[in-house]
């Protein structure tokens, strides 16, 4: 058995060098797929990341009337409170509600100070513990005397769920041609090897070689083709590990998510298992088509 694979790896090697050019191209091909399928996963780990945040903070924000009293506003937070989609009830007053507004929009405050009566109204801020819960609660308070009305924030976290949606199915859709054109080359660069050892093949066939002892030395080709486009990638990776880190720091600034990068086992893996996994995949189908004929 050990004899057997040590010889498959022997004629594996001096195949892979024997079709250099084209082993080149197929292992330049599966490094540009990997790298491609490095940048998706971390892509949409920023992606998730974000997505959390923004679930995390979606706030349905109710306006109250300025005839409320504290008692109407008290009663308000303790049903919310006792509500099981509500995770956090903050009553915001006309008053914090006007320093709020002048520490954010500082240039207003003489407009502001201007005017008779603060024109803020108290709110209620209710944190969710689901955004799909929107509607629920919303409804909920819009059927409350003392509220006068509720902010709709809703279409917005909508929006931005669709959008990331949309950029992981483009990503993935992506990086499956590429999977498919990286399958292509490797099936071709194995045919080239096997037809050019056609007569080599035959000899074996005739002295009673099984279809087993042809077919391995060519299956671990396609994974020496995999295996280095995956060490390729993973020194690629290590290297632009700082430089990708501030992309997306400075991707998603604008929110306080961790976007540090670190190209940890996980990564690792998922990149010597795709790369090997085409490589076998693609020799396979290669000498499996010239053997059946």
């Amino acid at each position: 058995m050990f004899a057997f694979v040590g010889f498959s790896l022997r004629r594996a090697w001096l195949g892979f060098w024997r079709n250099g050019l084209m082993s080149l191209a197929a292992t330049a091909t599966m490094v540009l797929m990997l790298v491609l399928l490095s940048g998706l996963i971390i892509l949409l780990h920023g992606l998730d990341a974000t997505l959390n945040y923004v679930q995390q903070e979606v706030q349905v924000v109710a306006y109250l009337k300025d005839g409320a009293t504290p008692q109407d506003t008290a009663g308000l937070v303790t049903s919310l409170q006792g509500m099981a989609q509500v995770t956090h009830v903050e009553s915001v007053s006309k008053d914090k509600a006007l320093q709020d507004f002048l520490a954010r929009h500082p240039d207003e405050a003489e407009v502001i100070n201007s005017l008779s009566t603060n024109p803020l109204p108290a709110s209620l801020q209710i944190n969710l513990r689901d955004p799909s819960d929107y509607l629920d609660v919303a409804t909920y308070l819009k059927t409350q005397p003392a509220v006068d009305r509720v902010l709709n924030i809703k279409q917005t976290v909508d929006q931005m769920v669709t959008v990331i949606g949309i950029l992981r199915a483009g990503g993935t859709a992506i990086l499956v041609a590429v999977g498919l054109i990286v399958l292509f080359i490797i099936v071709n660069t194995i045919r080239l090897a096997v037809v050019s050892r056609a007569d080599e093949i035959e000899i074996m066939r005739l002295v009673g070689a099984s279809d087993a002892f042809i077919r391995w030395p060519f299956i671990f080709e396609g994974a020496f083709v995999g295996l280095l486009g995956a060490g390729v990638t993973i020194v690629l990776l290590l290297i632009g590990q700082g430089q990708i880190t501030d992309f997306l720091s400075g991707y998603f600034q604008v929110l306080p998510v961790e976007a540090a990068v670190t190209v940890g086992q996980n990564l690792i893996l998922i990149v010597l298992g795709t790369g090997v996994g085409i490589g076998v995949l693609g020799s396979y189908l290669s000498v499996r088509s010239y053997l059946i004929r």
